[in-house]
C-alpha cells in the first residue's frame, strides 16, 4: 500500500471515528429530557421518606390521600366501573361495535375470550351484593368480599391512579434502558433476566407488588420481555413493599424484630429467585415475544463501547422518541385498562378464594402435610402453624391474622416470613396476574406458590432458630 492510500485509509478511519462519536454524543435537550421525567420517576415510586412515623413512597403517600378523602365513595364508584366494564364487553362480544373493533385499545379491553367474561360477571355479581349487602351473607361478609370491596380495592384504585398516570416517567424518557446497560451483566447470568428488570424489582419492594406487575406486564406488551422473561420477573420479582412487610410485623408483634425479619425475608426471597426461574414451569415458558408487540429488544452491547455510553445513548435515543401527547394519552389508557381489566377479576378470584379460607376445610386439608415438615424442623406448635403456609394463597394477611395468637414467638416470626416470602396471593398479586397479558395461568401460579413455600421455609426456620 503506497503512501497515498496509507493516507486515505487515516482519513477514511478518522471519519468513522468522528461518525461514531457524533453517534454517542447526546444534545443538552435529549439529555434533560431523559433525565427530568425520569428523576421525577424515581422519586415518585422509588424514593422511601418518613411522613408521620410511617416509612413511604410519594405515589403510596397520594393514593392514601386519595382513599382517605373519598373512602366512602370509593366502593360504590369502582362498583359502578365494574358493571360498566361488563355492560361494554358483552356489548363489544355481542355486537362488534366499529368504535371498539377499530381501536387497538379497546379492542384488548373488552374483546376478551368467554372465560375472562364470566369473570367479570361473577367480580359485577359479588360488588353490588356486597355493596348492597344482599344474598348470602358469606360472600359480602367483612371477611370474604367486603375485604375485597372496602380494604382492598379502594387501595388497588387510588394506587392504579398514579401508577398509571406516571408509570410513563419510569418506562417512556429511557431510565429502563440506561439500567439495562449497566445491570444485564449482573442479572443475566444470576437471575436470568434482562438488566431493566431491576427496575420492576426496586419500584416493588420500595413501593407495592402491585407497581411492579403493572410494570413488568407494560415492558411486556411493549416488546422488552419474552414471554419467560415477563412470568420470571411477575412472580418473582414482585416483591412485597417494605411497608406491607411493616405492618405484617406488628401484626405479630415483633416490631424489635424488624432488622433480624427483613434480613431473612431479603436471603429467602433472593434463594428463591435463583431456583424458581431454572425449574418448571417458569423454565419451560417459551423465550418468544408477546404477539402483538410492535417491537422486540435486544440488550447487546457493542464490545467496543462501554456499557455507560451504551446505555446513556439508548436513554437519549428513547427519550428523543417519546412524545408528551402519547405519554398523557398512554396514561389515561393505563388507568383505564387497571380499573376495568385488572379489579373485576380481582374482585372475582379474590372473593372465590376468600370464602374457600373462611367457610372451609380446604386450606385445612392442604396445610396437613406441612405439619410433619414443621415437626422435623423444630417449630413450635407445628399444627397450629402448617393452616398458615397455604393460607396465603388467598390473601397475604391471613397467615398473620391466623397466627397471631400463637404463643410461640420463633413460630410467629417464621409465619411472618413465609407469607411475604410466597408472593402469590390470589385477593391481590394473583389476580393481577390473571388479569394481565402475563402468560401464566392459574395452575402455573399455584405451582410456584408451592416451590416458593417449599424453598424458602428451610431458610426461614434456620435464621429463626438462630435468631431465637
Amino acid at each position: 500500500m503506497n503512501e497515498a492510500e496509507l493516507g486515505n485509509e487515516k482519513i477514511l478511519n478518522q471519519h468513522d471515528s468522528q461518525d461514531d462519536d457524533m453517534k454517542f454524543r447526546n444534545s443538552r435537550e435529549d439529555l434533560l429530557k431523559f433525565l427530568i421525567p425520569s428523576s421525577f420517576g424515581i422519586m415518585l415510586f422509588m424514593i422511601p421518606f418518613n411522613f408521620q412515623g410511617e416509612i413511604t413512597i410519594p405515589v403510596a403517600l397520594l393514593a392514601g390521600w386519595v382513599q382517605e378523602t373519598f373512602a366512602s365513595v370509593i366502593p360504590g364508584f369502582m362498583t359502578a366501573v365494574i358493571a360498566l366494564t361488563v355492560v361494554i364487553t358483552v356489548t363489544a362480544k355481542r355486537f362488534k361495535p366499529s368504535w371498539i373493533i377499530n381501536s387497538p385499545f379497546l379492542k384488548g379491553l373488552f374483546d376478551v375470550t368467554p372465560v375472562w367474561i364470566w369473570a367479570r360477571i361473577l367480580g359485577m355479581v359479588f360488588a353490588v351484593l356486597t355493596l348492597f349487602r344482599i344474598g348470602p351473607e358469606w360472600i359480602w361478609s367483612d371477611a370474604t368480599g367486603g375485604l375485597l370491596l372496602y380494604s382492598l380495592i379502594p387501595v388497588l384504585a387510588a394506587v392504579f391512579i398514579f401508577a398509571g398516570l406516571f408509570l410513563p416517567l419510569l418506562l417512556d424518557f429511557g431510565l429502563l434502558d440506561l439500567c439495562g446497560a449497566l445491570l444485564t451483566k449482573i442479572m443475566r447470568p444470576i437471575f436470568t433476566l434482562p438488566g431493566r428488570s431491576s427496575i420492576d424489582c426496586l419500584a416493588s419492594w420500595l413501593g407495592d407488588g402491585t407497581i411492579g406487575v403493572l410494570l413488568t406486564n407494560k415492558q411486556y406488551e411493549n416488546g422488552y420481555y419474552t414471554k419467560r422473561e415477563a412470568a420470571v420477573i411477575g412472580t418473582t420479582f414482585s416483591v412485597v413493599s417494605i411497608t406491607f412487610t411493616i405492618v405484617v410485623l406488628t401484626l405479630m408483634e415483633l416490631q424489635h424484630m424488624f432488622f433480624q425479619y427483613y434480613l431473612t425475608i431479603v436471603l429467602a426471597g433472593l434463594v428463591a429467585a435463583l431456583i424458581c426461574p431454572r425449574i418448571p414451569p417458569l423454565s419451560k415458558k417459551a423465550d418468544h415475544y408477546y404477539e402483538q408487540a410492535e417491537n422486540q429488544f435486544d440488550e447487546e452491547i457493542p464490545s467496543d463501547i462501554s456499557s455507560f455510553k451504551w446505555g446513556l445513548n439508548q436513554a437519549t435515543t428513547q427519550a428523543r422518541k417519546t412524545k408528551w401527547t402519547s405519554v398523557i394519552k398512554g396514561g389515561g389508557q393505563n388507568v383505564l385498562d387497571m380499573w376495568m381489566g385488572v379489579i373485576p377479576i380481582v374482585m372475582a378470584i379474590g372473593t372465590v378464594a376468600l370464602i374457600i379460607a373462611e367457610h372451609t376445610p380446604v386450606f385445612e386439608y392442604l396445610g396437613a402435610p406441612f405439619v410433619p415438615l414443621l415437626q422435623l424442623l423444630n417449630v413450635p406448635y407445628a399444627a397450629e402453624a402448617a393452616q398458615t403456609m397455604v393460607v396465603g394463597f388467598a390473601d397475604m394477611f391471613l397467615p398473620a391474622v391466623i397466627g397471631s395468637g400463637i404463643e410461640s414467638p420463633l413460630t410467629r416470626f417464621v409465619i411472618a416470613c413465609v407469607s411475604v416470602s410466597q408472593l402469590i396471593y390470589m385477593s391481590e398479586v394473583g389476580g393481577l396476574l390473571l388479569g394481565s397479558k402475563l402468560p401464566v395461568n392459574f395452575k402455573d401460579l399455584v405451582i410456584i406458590f408451592a416451590e416458593r413455600t417449599l424453598i424458602t421455609l428451610p431458610i426461614i426456620v434456620f435464621m429463626a432458630h438462630v435468631f431465637f
